[in-house]
């Protein structure tokens, strides 16, 4: 008769580590590509768009802040959002440009007509 751990052992070979690693770099890849990769990208447009920023431009900042850039530093844009109103807001958190916001299409009515 045959000992146990023996048939065991002839029965199925061992899958080699290169094989059990592949399912892993799949995964990594898939996530480099739907994830990672258009995070850089969406990062460096965003660094690019805060190194061009000039004086006159109307921005948005991440509070929702709508103003025009008056005075630039590195580190501080001040916006006038309103007439003799200036702030102060860091420059990293300028969020884009105003202009990119597009009107609706139409009007939304409410009730018959």
């Amino acid at each position: 008769m045959i000992s146990v751990a023996h048939a065991a052992g002839t029965a199925a070979a061992s899958p080699s580590p290169i094989a059990s690693f592949i399912p892993m770099i799949l995964i990594f890849v898939v996530f480099y590509f739907l994830l990672i990769r258009p995070q850089q990208k969406k990062a460096k447009m965003q660094q690019e768009f805060l190194t061009n920023l000039t004086k006159g431009s109307e921005v948005i900042t991440t509070g929702g802040l709508h103003g025009k850039i008056t005075g630039l530093t590195d580190t501080v844009v001040t916006l006038e959002i309103a007439d003799k109103i200036k702030v102060k807001v860091s420059r990293a958190n300028i969020t884009m440009d105003a202009n990119q916001i597009q009107a609706p299409a139409a009007s939304c009515k409410i009730g018959g007509g």
